[in-house]
């Protein structure tokens, strides 16, 4: 079997296709992955299937402590 890129492997930059020092990440049983993007501040998640563009679910407004901002986030971890 081959594998496939479903995230990043465009440069580092803020574009959702794109990830900048990605560090933990979860895959759930539908095959969604969610990766924490450290220096884009945000978290990012992939549905099962879509290769062409993340979705940010959390940050995303720069670093910061306001309801919409994360600083440096290293982790994922989903609790259904």
């Amino acid at each position: 079997k081959n594998g496939v890129t479903i995230a990043g492997g465009h440069e580092q930059g803020g574009a959702t296709i794109q990830l900048y020092y990605p560090h933990g990440f979860f895959v759930d049983d539908d095959q969604t992955v969610i990766i924490a993007d450290l220096m884009n501040h945000r978290i990012v998640q992939w549905k099962n299937g879509d290769t062409t563009n993340g979705q940010v679910i959390a940050g995303g407004k720069g670093e910061g402590r306001g309801l919409n901002q994360l600083q440096y986030p290293t982790d994922v971890l989903v609790d259904k």
